[in-house]
């Protein structure tokens, strides 16, 4: 049986401190470390490693101020429960929505990745019935094991990352031996637009913090191991993208045609097995990576409607297994629409911006939330936070700036049928306490 929101018993906290830091690196080796190194060489040749550079220094800064943030709240929405209370309702709704809709398509971006690789073992599966059929048996199937319960959830997760993270860490490894420096070629600086634009791209490769820190609510003393855990992960993808750069560059003469980099570039070093053992690495990889969001996605929703800014029946926990049932399975329904209907680069693109846009607000929430009285102590406080949260800020709208019109367009409809959703749910009667 499964509870209603008014008889819900409350979310188990069953993420640990080790298997936190598992979730959020779990998220962050995806889709970008599969997809991107190509397309950044094209756009911005070996000068893609100063972009690495950028981009993880502008990271860095909306990192630490998410870590004094995130650890003066406890409860399960991330981004969506810093705004809201720090800007208000109407803020944190669009947050919230724009937040859900971002995770929706980066995991439609990393299920058209996953077919792409796993195209390479059967040519069919990259279009028609088995296409479809693949993605919809992903989502089934994550959603399920999610519905069963978060420890469970949490431990299955921790498997995949110590499972991708070493085998992702010896391509780099045994790869860096076969570097050829002279592939490294310095022509003169890109032109602004394409190195920005590179920089934009790799903003969705070091995210996953934001994602990790949605279900609080279901982790060990999330105040402190929030914030510890954000600044941990980070230094250790930071390291590991940066070499599967360097290999990809330094081993693989036709990059810029390659649409599996670390497959193309194993089979350079390794033959034919290598290229064989990689693609099947990017597939756990990938899967590990949907495993992660289809965990945290829903919990975006049950927040919401717990706070009243979505139907109640969004709020509603089973009763045995104690997780977001419903939540859980329109989250899986809209992925899978999304997935079907989508492609891997556009989706990556709106997520971006999406995320880009409550990066800035999370940001600038740092000063806000020390000059308010009402606001929860700080159980980490960030040197400096004034100047790194004007600079974080000040970065984000720059990346925003570059985005292309359609883009613009569509953020901007996703942000209209948000505003839309909340005035209706301000019109529907208050629930009686």
């Amino acid at each position: 049986m499964a509870s209603t929101p008014t008889t819900s018993p409350v979310l188990l906290r069953g993420i640990g401190r080790f298997d936190f830091i598992a979730l959020i690196i779990n998220i962050t080796i995806g889709a970008g470390i599969l997809g991107l190194p190509a397309k950044l060489y094209t756009l911005v040749g070996s000068w893609s490693l100063l972009a690495y550079g950028v981009s993880g220094i502008i990271v860095t800064l909306i990192i630490l101020c998410f870590a004094e943030v995130s650890s003066r709240f406890s409860g399960t929405g991330g981004p969506y429960l810093y705004t809201r209370r720090t800007f208000g309702p109407l803020i944190g709704f669009e947050v919230g929505w724009l937040f859900w809709l971002s995770r929706v398509a980066a995991f439609a971006s990393i299920c058209n990745l996953f077919i792409s690789y796993a195209a390479l073992f059967r040519p069919q599966l990259a279009s028609g019935w088995e296409r479809a059929g693949v993605i919809t048996a992903l989502v089934l199937g994550l959603s399920l094991l999610n519905y069963v319960g978060v420890k469970r959830s949490a431990r299955i997760n921790t498997l995949f990352t110590l499972a991708k993270l070493g085998a992702i860490g010896l391509f780099a490894a045994v790869g860096l031996f076969f570097v050829k420096t002279e592939a490294f070629t310095w022509p003169p600086f890109p032109a602004y637009s394409p190195f920005s634009q590179s920089v934009l791209l790799l903003i969705f490769t070091f995210s996953g913090f934001d994602v990790a820190t949605i279900p609080s609510g279901e982790v060990q003393q999330p105040q402190r191991t929030v914030p510890i855990s954000l600044l941990i992960a980070i230094g250790m993808v930071a390291l590991l993208f940066m070499a599967v750069q360097v290999v990809c560059i330094g081993t693989l003469p036709n990059l810029t045609q390659s649409e599996r980099p670390l497959a193309d570039a194993a089979t350079q070093f390794m033959g034919p097995v290598g290229g064989w053992v990689i693609t099947a690495v990017a597939l756990l990889t990938a899967m590990g990576t949907l495993h992660a969001l289809m965990l945290t996605g829903p919990r975006l929703l049950f927040a919401m409607a717990e706070q009243g800014q979505l139907p109640s029946w969004l709020a509603s926990t089973h009763s045995r297994f104690r997780t977001p049932y419903v939540a859980i399975f329109v989250t899986a329904a809209l992925q899978l629409l999304l997935a079907i209907t989508g492609t891997f680069l556009y989706a990556l693109t709106f997520s971006t911006l999406i995320r880009l846009a409550y990066f800035a607000l999370v940001s600038a929430a740092l000063p806000v939330l020390r000059l308010r009285t009402d606001a929860p102590p700080a159980q980490f406080q960030v040197a400096g936070g004034w100047l790194i949260s004007g600079l974080a800020v000040v970065f984000c709208g720059w990346l925003l700036s570059n985005s292309s019109a359609v883009e613009a367009r569509d953020v901007s409809i996703a942000i209209g049928v948000g505003l839309l959703i909340f005035a209706l749910m301000q019109r529907r009667p208050k629930p009686r306490q």
